[in-house]
């Protein structure tokens, strides 16, 4: 597999500091300044990818040093929100109102494909991605749509893609709809959250159907990205500073909100990934104007104790 580059991504990383530092993994990680995050993704060996809102370039370091530097650069005309990394060594991007994605070469920074997954008017949002077995899953905040790049059981992309669109107990509404999802690890089942109702739903992808989890009267407003650990699921909430820890019932059609994190380190957290017992929250700073020197950074959590 292609992720070798990456561990040794790391040994670099690691070589590079003093004796004995590998071994704290940062609670901040710094990224550039003016970087204007918003996806993160965290591939084997804690190698991590940022995406840059406003530049489409992908940031690479490693959690275990805060270590890293520009993979991707700047690509004029193509933002980047969420972002996930597969096990070939894949950078899949939501392309945001450009109604767009894009892959990259997680090792060399290389364009690999771009897809037009809906016509940007009316407005559309591509704003997360999930990547499954079959398929790259994409989510859109103002379209009542999942749009999958489908993927071949030997790794090869599919040359265009499927608009799946979003029916059973979901309602579509003003502002913004579905924003974070993840999948269970066989694929079969995806979870998404809804911004502006705070509710959540797991989804049938060959279908569209979702179904509405019970949360007993609870909901997780501002829902950005989301994090799917076994039947935990992490919801990061972006303008209320926080992550819900939700405990899923075995067949996920209920939970409830057992645990709020919190960090001093949060300034409008958007999205969320793990690498071992550590949670990795980016940053994206919204009510703080974009300059070039504005500073931007990646959050470091324990995850809760046995979780």
């Amino acid at each position: 597999m292609r992720r070798f580059a990456g561990l040794a991504l790391v040994a670099a990383f690691l070589s590079a500091t003093p004796a004995g530092a590998a071994n704290r993994f940062p609670d901040q990680i710094d990224l550039p300044n003016g970087f204007s995050p918003e996806g993160i993704d965290i591939a084997r060996g804690g190698v991590f990818y940022v995406g840059s809102i406003p530049t489409g370039a992908v940031y690479r370091g490693s959690v275990r040093t805060g270590l890293g530097d520009v993979l991707v650069p700047a690509q004029q005309g193509r933002p980047a929100f969420g972002v996930d990394v597969d096990r070939r060594g894949r950078i899949f991007v939501a392309g945001g109102p450009t109604g767009a994605a894009f892959v990259y070469d997680a090792d060399t920074g290389a364009p690999l494909a771009s897809y037009q997954l809906t016509s940007p008017s009316p407005p559309t949002f591509v704003n997360d991605v999930i990547v499954t077995r079959d398929g790259a899953y994409f989510t859109d905040s103002f379209k009542p749509f999942l749009y999958r790049i489908p993927i071949a059981p030997n790794g090869t992309l599919g040359t265009t893609a499927e608009a799946i669109p979003l029916s059973g107990d979901i309602t579509y509404q003003a502002d913004f709809n579905v924003n974070g999802v993840d999948a269970t690890p066989d694929g079969k089942t995806l979870v998404i959250v809804q911004s502006n109702t705070g509710q959540l739903f797991t989804v049938d992808p060959a279908t569209g159907v979702a179904t509405l989890v019970d949360l007993g009267g609870d909901t997780v407003p501002n829902g950005d990205g989301i994090l799917l650990d076994g039947k935990t699921l992490y919801v990061v909430q972006n303008f209320l500073n926080q992550v819900s820890i939700v405990a899923l019932d075995p067949d996920l059609a209920s939970g409830r909100v057992t645990e709020t994190l919190t960090s001093p380190g949060f300034d409008i957290p958007t999205t969320i990934a793990e690498f071992g017992n550590r949670l990795y929250v980016v940053n994206a700073r919204f009510t703080t104007p974009p300059e070039p020197t504005t500073a931007y950074w990646v959050t470091q959590l324990r995850k809760p104790f046995g979780r």
